[in-house]
């Protein structure tokens, strides 16, 4: 094995050009989204541990910074948090509607169930359908929305929007998609 001087190696060296350099200190986080997402984590921590000692309130702060350092960008997609509260605001308006569609969905879905003609009434089939939703939160937001209602489960979210979502009925899949759709992209302004 041949091994190179360090004086060799450091003539090979190229230097960075300054382009890359300001591309590279452009793409850091902003330390107001790792201080604002760690306040959002360490409150649930806190409150679904449900103990207050030492030992538990520190591990809570490890990983509320963990979790911190890794998602931040994804709970503040923007460096701005001036549109935040009117986001947040509208999606606690859409969470009784979602509580709502959930219930009636489970009733569909007991219904179909315990009905005498169960077995002719289940028809699963997928769907797939373009989004009109942008970003990835809003995305996930859709997905999850989704999953939630008892009859549908979301298979797939591509990067550009296309939904696949596997349905028990057709009645289950008809509409609610597209209308959960349609309120999400009001809460994020798509």
């Amino acid at each position: 094995m041949v091994r190179r001087k360090e004086s060799d190696s450091r003539q090979d060296r190229q230097p960075i050009p300054e382009e890359t350099l300001s591309k590279a200190a452009t793409h850091k986080r902003p330390i107001s989204r790792l201080i604002f997402t760690f306040c959002v984590c360490i409150p649930f921590w806190v409150i679904l541990s449900g103990r207050f000692d030492p030992l538990h309130l520190a591990m809570g702060v490890v990983s509320s910074l963990i979790v911190a350092f890794i998602s931040s960008d994804l709970l503040l997609q923007s460096a701005s948090v001036k549109h935040l509260p009117r986001v947040w605001f509208r999606f606690i308006r859409y969470l009784p509607w979602l509580i709502f569609q959930v219930f009636v969905a489970n009733v569909h879905v007991m219904c179909l169930a315990f009905h005498p003609k169960m077995m002719t009434l289940i028809d699963p089939q997928i769907i797939r359908f373009k989004s009109r939703l942008k970003g990835d939160i809003a995305l996930v937001t859709l997905a999850n929305s989704i999953t939630l209602t008892p009859g549908t489960i979301s298979v797939d979210v591509s990067a550009g929007g296309e939904v696949i979502v596997h349905m028990i009925d057709v009645e289950s899949g008809q509409t609610l998609p597209w209308i959960m759709d349609m309120r999400i992209a009001e809460i994020f302004g798509e």
